[in-house]
């Protein structure tokens, strides 16, 4: 209603804008069509001010891309009316954008629920919760050099041969390029290949990128032969994949004492912090920030990605199991929906 006090204001402005004193000449026509658009602006404006209520904002890791692209079709349809916007980001990019004020933001899905611990809690979210685990793997496609010589005993030297190109995400943005260097320190300690990790790292890095899905098109397009992807991810888009060993696919729970053996350092949350992260079988995690702005939704939804016949089937269906055992230290402050 508030919008409907301005017309005299606008209507007032075009007649001055559209008369001209020197000539005494007035364009009703002018005058009536940008009237026309103005208020069409200002009922659209009004109109989004009505749903706001029903629309949620989902900020998720990139390689949920699909998963929530089915998990919000299912959602919508238990729940017409409902609006759905979500961004994907590498998650730890994701977790700066919750923490920009700028941002709307009422569900945070991260493929680490350390990003949530490191970058997030306390000052913008107050608990987490494990919803799904997953494996590392070298993903490749027909076209890609070696493709039909590389297996888990030679994968190292493939790599590593100069007329191959690799692409890996950036540590600092996305959870899977931290994972990727825990999987080749892993190999460098397992294999016994003293400075493998290093002459690896530092090969290719023109290809490293914000999240690991951005490196899916150079690979089918021929300019990557070989990417470090979540096994989930290569499920979906049908693309061959290496499945590595779990003492480094990082998928096995029951090694986290062998994942714990190595670590790296990436930039937190400000630009002047880093934070040391260890190996451990990959856990994904939710949480509903401090600054969502429709909480009652955002819990209804949280609630089906958590349910074991509605938002954990369609997981499973796409490659990415429930979390069995996990010790959450927020276990009593989660709220009660859960």
């Amino acid at each position: 209603m508030l919008h409907l006090l301005y017309l005299p204001i606008i209507s007032l402005f075009l007649h001055q804008a559209f008369y001209s004193p020197a000539t005494m000449f007035f364009r009703p026509q002018m005058f009536f069509a940008v009237l026309a658009g103005l208020l069409f602006l200002v009922s659209c404006d009004w109109g989004t001010g009505q749903r706001d209520a029903d629309t949620l904002h989902i900020i998720h890791a990139g390689s949920l891309t699909m998963p929530v692209k089915e998990l919000v079709a299912a959602f919508t349809d238990e729940n017409p009316g409902v609006r759905v916007l979500t961004e994907a980001w590498g998650s730890k990019a994701g977790a700066r954008r919750v923490a920009d004020l700028q941002t709307n933001a009422d569900v945070f899905l991260s493929a680490d629920y350390m990003v949530i611990e490191n970058m997030l809690i306390p000052e913008h979210a107050g608990w987490y919760i494990p919803f799904a685990t997953n494996e590392l793997s070298i993903v490749f496609t027909g076209q890609s050099r070696y493709a039909g010589e590389i297996h888990a005993g030679n994968w190292m030297d493939v790599l590593l041969r100069s007329d191959v190109a690799f692409g890996r995400s950036n540590p600092d943005m996305d959870p899977c390029g931290v994972r990727t260097v825990f999987a080749v320190k892993l190999a460098e300690k397992k294999y016994g290949r003293n400075g493998f990790a290093q002459e690896l790292l530092s090969k290719d890095t023109e290809h490293v990128r914000p999240k690991e899905t951005d490196l899916i098109a150079l690979l089918e397009a021929g300019h990557l032969d070989y990417i470090f992807l979540y096994k989930s991810v290569a499920v979906q888009h049908g693309l061959k994949y290496l499945e590595l060993p779990d003492s480094l696919n990082l998928g096995n729970f029951a090694l986290n004492d062998w994942y714990n053996l190595v670590s790296t350092e990436t930039l937190g949350t400000r630009p002047d912090e880093t934070i040391t992260e260890r190996g451990e079988a990959m856990v994904y995690g939710l949480t509903i920030p401090h600054k969502s702005q429709n909480p009652e939704l955002a819990k209804r939804f949280v609630a089906f990605v958590l349910h074991p016949d509605k938002g954990q089937k369609i997981l499973q269906r796409l490659g990415q199991d429930p979390v069995k055992h996990f010790d959450n230290p927020y276990d009593t402050v989660i709220p009660d929906f859960v």
